[in-house]
């Protein structure tokens, strides 16, 4: 049977979670403006995904959307990759491009791991947001664009800043509206929802109708998912192909995660016998998760001192 579609938000999100109904309130008020937006998430809590929602409600949303990662575009070619390129402007470019911005022209544009982008790049980015022009590698004109931006990071944005990631008047910028994209250990029954509807879609594209084991919906619960959606989502489809009638999770989770504390409802489940060291060292690195990178909050609610925390950090 189907999963009710009522659970279903903007066509693509799943999730009735406290957590996911305040990410829900914060697109339906963002997308209606041309605001550009931050998303900060870990990986793989489906940042596209929010992106995409936020243009489908958009009046942008009959323009082009177009997504593009900034970690996979090599130093020395972003520049002609956001804004093209004349013919002849350097060997190779045997006629003129036309860049991301361009193609994204009053669509909207997302670009993905924003403290990959070289710092000196970013500089140019800015101007682009400040003025909406630019000009193309090796042209004298100007271009226009109508451009909405959306942008998002994996890492925390006080830290990108201090490390040297992301420049600070540019992250200004870029969060005129900042969204938070909950991990999965804090969505609570979503876990389990979502795990059933991507069991929904293999067994209607395999024509079967397997089922979870028990012990496998206790795993869903207790796991701490740090790989989010999409380790959910792979771990699915893996112990799809191995099961006959009845996934098990529990063998689709490496022996080294298994073994590992969990994460339920923000208390750490530890094994007997787990050594004080790696006790604490668990401790630190879950809150830090928890609070998305944050070492300032971090430290507070450790009731740690910044320094001490910083330390500890370099030793792991």
């Amino acid at each position: 049977m189907a999963l009710d579609q009522s659970l279903k938000r903007f066509g693509i999100m799943y999730g009735l979670s406290p957590t996911m109904e305040r990410l829900y309130q914060q697109v339906e008020r963002v997308a209606v403006t041309d605001a550009t937006v931050l998303l900060v998430g870990e990986s793989g809590t489906g940042k596209e995904l929010i992106a995409k929602a936020i243009h489908q409600v958009s009046a942008r949303k009959d323009e082009t959307f177009v997504a593009v990662n900034c970690g996979a575009i090599p130093a020395h070619l972003i520049e002609a990759a956001l804004f093209g390129h004349e013919r002849g402007s350097f060997t190779g470019a045997v006629r003129q491009h036309i860049g991301y911005f361009e193609h994204a022209s009053r669509g909207t544009l997302f670009l993905d791991e924003i403290t990959e982008m070289p710092v000196d790049m970013q500089v140019k980015l800015l101007r682009v947001l400040e003025c909406g022009r630019f000009t193309r590698v090796g042209g004298d004109q100007e271009v226009n664009v109508d451009v909405r931006l959306i942008a998002a990071t994996n890492r925390d944005l006080e830290s990108a800043v201090k490390d040297g990631h992301l420049r600070e008047d540019l992250m200004y910028r870029l969060a005129v509206f900042p969204v938070r994209i909950p991990p999965l250990r804090e969505r609570g029954a979503d876990i389990e929802l979502l795990a059933q509807q991507f069991l929904q879609i293999h067994n209607e594209e395999a024509n079967t109708q397997k089922t979870f084991s028990r012990s496998s919906l206790e795993v869903l619960r207790s796991y701490s998912w740090p790989g989010n959606v999409r380790e959910l989502k792979n771990v699915v489809q893996r112990a799809f192909i191995l099961a006959t009638d009845t996934l098990n999770i529990e063998d689709c989770i490496s022996d080294v995660a298994s073994k590992k504390p969990t994460v339920q409802d923000g208390y750490l489940n530890f094994f007997v016998g787990t050594p004080l060291a790696d006790a604490q060292k668990e401790i630190i690195l879950a809150t830090l998760k928890h609070y998305s990178g944050n070492k300032r909050l971090t430290a507070e609610a450790l009731g740690i001192s910044l320094k001490t925390l910083y330390n500890r950090l370099k030793e792991y």
